[in-house]
């Protein structure tokens, strides 16, 4: 017999469920996922992918493309924007572990 806590909890994942069928993000990072589990799945992946970018170009390497993403605008890319505005952006930090691309 499932305990009142289960049933709760049960309750309100049902509840996300149906909002998320009707095309809410429910789950920060679900975004597109048209049920809870779908999110869920969308929002696991996209964290696992920064991590294993984060792994792939080291804190600072990650921190620096962040810089230079951060800068980026609908008209111009981060550096060209950067070179524009004399900010500094050290691309020697971008290195990759490992093979691959």
């Amino acid at each position: 017999m499932a305990s009142g806590q289960e049933r709760e909890r049960e309750r309100e994942r049902e509840e996300l469920d149906a909002r998320a069928r009707q095309g809410e993000t429910v789950i920060p990072g679900g975004t597109g996922g048209k049920s809870l589990e779908a999110q869920e799945h969308l929002a696991e992946g996209r964290s696992r992918g920064g991590q294993t970018r984060k792994e792939q170009l080291g804190t600072e390497g990650y921190q620096e493309m962040g810089r230079k993403g951060g800068l980026s605008t609908m008209d111009q890319p981060g550096g060209e924007r950067a070179t524009e505005e004399g900010i500094e952006i050290d691309e020697s930090k971008f290195r990759t572990s490992g093979g691959g691309r």
